[in-house]
């Protein structure tokens, strides 16, 4: 038995609750310049929204809408909480 690939099924349990379940991939991954609305949208009620947000700021997705939120979105999401990290270690 694979144990981390069993913990990173548990990790990503929540795909499974998610609102996106059976909708279109492409969806979320809108051609450049295309709006994001639907996608985010679909995000705007899902109860793991905030699971999906965090997989994506911690595995680096460049690409689509994760969490309700497109990569210049997560961007800005993962400088802040860069920035907190490091007030926090300063304050140490």
């Amino acid at each position: 038995m694979d144990v981390q690939a069993l913990i990173g099924e548990l990790d990503r349990d929540w795909q499974f609750r998610a609102n996106c379940m059976g909708v279109d991939p492409e969806l979320f991954f809108p051609e450049r310049g295309s709006s994001t609305r639907e996608a985010k949208e679909v995000c705007r009620g899902c109860v793991v929204r905030d699971d999906c947000l965090d997989f994506a700021i911690a595995n680096g997705e460049k690409f689509g809408i994760w969490g309700g939120m497109s990569e210049r979105e997560r961007r800005r999401v993962r400088r802040s909480r860069l920035g907190l990290q490091q007030d926090v270690g300063a304050a140490s």
